[in-house]
């Protein structure tokens, strides 16, 4: 099942598959969606609610079932990612020191993150302060916004 949402990126569209959610990604051509057109079914309803209260800046973490598909090892980057508090950031080394791994393939993992924004990937950064890219419409230029709308400084 796929849910479209308005944020404040543009509208994003949310794959489900049974109970979890498969995948995010922004869809700039696509119109903004009226909540009043999403499924009937409690987690479309609850994905739309925590990202409404995420972009209005009252969700500080995200409680929803995920199942993104990928290796065991970008599995492990983005429950990494998952555990970064609103608000804070790591560096692509710190979690490749972490995990064993080049920062690199941290790197890699992160640009295929299928769930962006829940699986906060915005909040990873390279260690010379250059933000790398993001996979929102308008790539680096979303990112600086959603680290700025947790109250990140850049």
């Amino acid at each position: 099942m796929l849910a479209r949402y308005s944020s404040p990126l543009g509208p994003v569209a949310v794959r489900f598959e049974g109970d979890a959610i498969v995948r995010l990604r922004w869809e700039p051509e696509t119109p903004e969606p009226d909540a009043a057109d999403l499924p009937d079914d409690p987690l479309v309803q609850a994905t739309g609610a925590q990202l409404a209260a995420y972009f209005a800046g009252t969700l500080d973490r995200f409680d929803l079932p995920l199942r993104p598909a990928g290796s065991e090892f970008q599995k492990a980057v983005w429950r990494c990612m998952v555990r970064i508090p609103k608000g804070r950031t790591r560096t692509y080394g710190e979690l490749a020191d972490e995990l064993g791994r080049p920062a690199r393939a941290v790197g890699t993992a992160c640009g295929q993150n299928p769930i962006p924004v829940i699986i906060p990937c915005h909040r990873i950064v390279a260690a010379n302060g250059r933000l790398g890219g993001f996979s929102a419409s308008r790539g680096v230029e979303d990112k600086v916004w959603l680290l700025r709308h947790e109250r990140v400084l850049l």
